[in-house]
């Protein structure tokens, strides 16, 4: 399980304990996803060079004092998952070089009444917590002085010792899952100094009092705030925006998959005092239920003068009112992708004056239709530089658009449009149009560097004389077969061309023009590693002697059709070999008897119709029908006999019915003879039906020997038969008319029985 590199990946494979021979050239061990359940102390006691250990995701419950003692060069330890019932700092004594420890999903309540950490000086990422985990000690962090992340799981949370996470001097990023606010707070109250980036999940924000206890965190020092998965509602907005904007040296503000209880109608009016440091705001999966009904947010028009980035993702936003537009005075950067933007509410969110110094505008996946509307809308933003309108359904495009005199980029891909006209802007230096379906490409761009035409139609290379500055070139998955010198020679500055997943034509003498003549830096084909200089980026100057073809790439045709010449061959020498030794019997056989395996053995009582089921030849059917049945059938009382030719249901499969017979018959008859043997073993529906009862171990079978016959002459394959004519007793039939009384006698006390 160890490749070159000495990483041993040993996960999800149903081991209940650390595999032996363990060796010190081990760097990676993985053993996530399995069942082990205690580590020794001898399992990893050879892997001194041991740097990473996962264990999560297993059913460890017990570690021995000194399992990690030889792992002193350990940097990543994961027992995440498990069922440890406590933390012992006795297992983090020697790992001196641990950089991060996971141990979060595990089944303790606390970290005990000391620190298991206080050894770890070079821990850098800490993961803890679980839905049990209730209790945070005074002390249960000392030795730790700089994270730079710290997870706690602490959904149940209930009591937590003022000052136990003030040790820790800096946390870049603190992730915490959490309910009650309460304890919350006091946690704040212990980061004020410490955190850099807060992150809040879980956390419900029902009434206004219960902010008052969160004011403490208007004094906190952490430059990025994200709430993940919170409540909030109309009247706690105003409270937590209050807090928010007192908070000194805040840039960063985020809500993803937070939900919203309201529609903005908030109780009292924000007093923005404009924080002069929050530039950033995101906000990712929103869920307002009534979105529709929400207001124009103009109480909070005089915070927003200062964003600078503002990103509102899907979110449900079918409209910015003209004056929050107006009001972002300081934006340069607005994404508000995958959301319900339309052409007409398009133009009133990007009104007069709205967005002065926009530079990047991302609206892809939104419900724009009108290209030449579109552009016309945002025609004004003399600043924008950027614009991905990339995943809207724009279908026709026109001749002629009206666009921002700065754009620089603009991505167009997956938006419909059949082909491209002078509606795209001459001033653009990068333009994507994949996933468009495009023929041909003949713009006049004069200052365009990159072109993006993945995944599109195109037959041959755009033409380099409209675009005389291109750099890079992109025309991945389409259908181009070959390159020509007039192609590459016209592309003066190209440094990078992206041909991949096309239909090119191998051939030593493209291969030679490609690294001798194109003069471009880089070039993918997209051939396998070792068809193009031993890679698939064919760089300028490699030697054609470098250069291996393989037989598949030049004679394609060629080998194709050897290779189905072979593979018919194989299948016929494969039913040669299958007729031969009976193996679609074999198959047919063991397909019945799994099928008749899932049905009860036995009918029910009430289902039995018959006395017995009788399996013969249609060679013997005159002495069984007219007279062992007339025999039988009309003895006093009379037999119940199941015959093929006359009980069977008709248009039912053979093997069913016979199934169907075997189990509403009491016994089952076996009439042999030499043409049974020879002729009727060979159906398969009549055989499975010996091998379904031979199956089960009883003794509803009775044997009658119509003639004398040799277990020796039964195929070999019916060995239940051969067995079962070898080790019990069957009646035979006499051929004189004195001993056929007792025959007739025997056997009716054999149906009996």
């Amino acid at each position: 399980s160890c490749d070159a590199s000495q990483l041993c990946n040993c996960s999800s494979m149903g081991l209940d304990f650390i595999p032996l021979g363990l060796s010190a050239k081990i760097t990676v061990l993985d053993l996530a996803h399995n069942r082990i359940k205690r580590i020794r102390s001898q399992d990893l006691q050879k892997a001194v060079n041991l740097r990473a250990l996962l264990l999560q995701s297993n059913k460890i419950s017990s570690i021995d004092g000194d399992s990690f003692r030889s792992l002193a060069k350990l940097e990543l330890l994961d027992l995440s998952n498990n069922s440890l019932a406590h933390v012992s700092p006795v297992w983090f004594g020697h790992l001196f070089s641990l950089q991060h420890l996971h141990l979060q999903g595990n089944s303790y309540r606390d970290l005990g009444e000391s620190s298991p950490f206080s050894s770890l000086s070079n821990l850098s990422s800490l993961h803890l917590g679980n839905p049990q985990f209730s209790v945070i000690r005074q002390g249960n962090f000392e030795g730790i002085e700089l994270l730079h992340k710290l997870w706690i799981d602490g959904s149940n949370l209930s009591q937590y010792e003022q000052g136990s996470l003030k040790s820790i001097k800096k946390i870049n990023h603190m992730i915490i899952n959490i309910r009650n606010i309460n304890i919350f707070s006091e946690i704040v109250r212990d980061l004020l100094h410490s955190v850099t980036w807060l992150e809040v999940r879980r956390i419900a924000f029902n009434i206004a009092a219960e902010m008052q206890v969160l004011r403490v965190m208007s004094s906190s020092f952490a430059k990025k705030i994200s709430f993940r998965q919170t409540l909030l509602t109309d009247a706690t907005v105003p409270e937590l925006v209050s807090i928010l904007e007192d908070m000194p040296k805040l840039v960063e503000l985020e809500l993803v998959d937070c939900r919203l209880l309201g529609t903005g109608q908030w109780k009292m009016e924000i007093q923005a005092k404009q924080s002069q440091t929050l530039r950033v705001f995101t906000i990712e999966k929103l869920s307002i239920e009534e979105f529709y009904l929400f207001t124009d947010l103009q109480a909070v028009e005089g915070l927003l003068s200062l964003f600078t980035r503002v990103t509102v993702r899907n979110t449900k936003v079918f409209l910015v009112p003209c004056r929050i537009s107006q009001s972002l005075l300081s934006l340069e950067y607005l994404d508000l992708s995958a959301n319900l933007l339309g052409d007409q509410s398009l133009e009133h969110s990007a009104c007069q004056g709205g967005w002065p110094l926009l530079q990047t505008l991302n609206l892809s996946q939104n419900s724009l239709s009108d290209l030449e509307m579109t552009s016309k809308s945002l025609s004004h933003l003399g600043n924008l530089i950027v614009l991905d309108i990339s995943q809207n359904n724009f279908g026709a495009i026109p001749d002629v658009c009206e666009w921002p005199k700065s754009l620089k980029y603009l991505n167009l891909s997956s938006t419909q449009i059949p082909r491209v006209t002078t509606c795209i802007p001459p001033t653009l230096e990068v333009l994507d149009v994949s996933a468009n379906n495009l023929k041909e490409f003949g713009l006049q761009l004069p200052t365009l560097k990159e072109l993006y035409l993945t995944k599109n139609q195109l037959k041959a290379l755009p033409g380099a004389t409209p675009i005389p500055n291109l750099v890079a070139l992109s025309v991945r998955r389409n259908r181009l077969n070959s390159f020509s010198k007039e192609e590459f020679e016209s592309f003066k500055r190209m440094e990078l061309l992206d041909a991949s997943d096309n239909n090119f034509i191998c051939s030593c003498e493209f291969l030679s023009f490609i690294h001798h003549e194109a003069g471009i830096a880089q070039v993918l084909v997209g051939w396998p590693d070792e068809y193009v200089c031993d890679s698939p980026l064919a760089v300028r100057g490699a030697q054609v002697g470098s250069v291996h073809l393989s037989l598949m790439e030049c004679h394609r045709s060629l080998v194709v059709s050897v290779i189905c010449i072979l593979v018919f061959l194989v299948i016929l020498l494969l039913v040669a070999i299958g007729n031969k030794y009976h193996v679609v019997w074999y198959v047919r056989m063991t397909w019945a008897w799994l099928r008749a395996k899932r049905k009860p053995k036995r009918a029910p009582p009430k289902d039995v119709c018959y006395d017995a089921f009788v399996s013969y030849s249609e060679n013997d059917s005159n002495w069984v029908e007219n007279t062992m049945v007339r025999e039988l059938e009309q003895a006093c009382p009379p037999f119940r006999l199941c015959l093929h030719k006359r009980d069977f249901v008709p248009g039912k499969w053979i093997v069913d019915n016979i199934i169907d017979s075997i189990e509403k018959s009491r016994k089952t008859l076996f009439v042999l003879s030499e043409h049974f043997v020879q002729s009727e073993w060979c159906k398969y529906e009549l055989d499975f039906s010996h091998f379904r009862l031979f199956d089960e171990n009883n003794d509803a079978a009775i044997l009658v020997l119509l003639e004398p016959i040799q277990s020796k002459a039964i195929p070999k394959r019916f060995c239940k038969l051969r067995k079962i004519m070898n080790t019990k007793t069957y009646l035979e039939w006499p051929l004189d008319e004195e001993q056929q009384e007792m025959f007739w006698f025997n056997l009716k006390i054999a149906l009996r029985s």
